[in-house]
């Protein structure tokens, strides 16, 4: 039976032998590109598909990004002009940081700051008043330039109350005492609006 199946195989020709294998080698390489093509496609697929969600993701943490810059930078707006309004009515008495304030106009004027004496607050609706009565000396044009330099303080700084005192001729100028009321300001935390009374009647 062998001899018979290898005398069939010896009388097909070269010519067909060569190409039976040579198909059987053109179909298993068919068979073999479609199967990996078929998995580099997917791939492909799949991979554009995370592409497309990376850049959505980005998208949306670019938008983010922006969103935070913008509350950040209006955040940091709003902390300068607390800090600038806090310069011109802070929310402390800040007794030291007043008579500091006054000292330092008082040598830049070459006034003699003679005494001071911190009052009781005043308190009105939204702010309340810091008093704080002053002795100076000096020179006529010495007191004026210290009521001009505490008018140019950034804290809000009114003098009321002046009263000149004792004027004497010194080196052919004139030089008084003072005394006089500088007046600070500070704000008040806001009050929360009162609750509703109930009615005993319940209408």
């Amino acid at each position: 039976m062998a001899a018979a199946k290898s005398s069939a195989l010896s009388r097909i020709p070269t010519v067909a032998k060569f190409g039976i294998g040579l198909g059987f080698g053109v179909l298993t390489a068919i068979a073999y590109f479609i199967i990996f093509y078929s998995d580099v496609s997917s791939a492909i697929r799949s991979a554009k598909s995370q592409e497309g969600t990376l850049r959505n993701q980005l998208a949306d943490a670019r938008k983010i990004e922006v969103a935070y810059q913008q509350d950040l930078g209006e955040l940091n707006d709003r902390q300068q002009r607390q800090r600038e309004f806090n310069k011109v009515l802070p929310e402390s008495a800040s007794y030291p940081a007043f008579l500091s304030s006054i000292q330092g106009v008082a040598n830049v004027s070459g006034v003699n700051l003679m005494a001071w004496a911190p009052m009781e607050e005043s308190s009105q609706e939204f702010y309340a008043k810091v008093p704080m009565k002053l002795k100076l000396t000096g020179r006529f044009h010495q007191i004026a330039k210290f009521f001009y330099g505490v008018g140019q303080l950034d804290r809000i700084i009114n003098i009321e109350d002046i009263e000149l005192l004792n004027p004497k001729v010194t080196d052919e100028d004139i030089t008084i005492e003072v005394n006089c009321l500088a007046t600070a300001f500070r704000s008040l935390p806001m009050r929360a609006p009162a609750a509703p009374e109930a009615n005993p009647g319940g209408q």
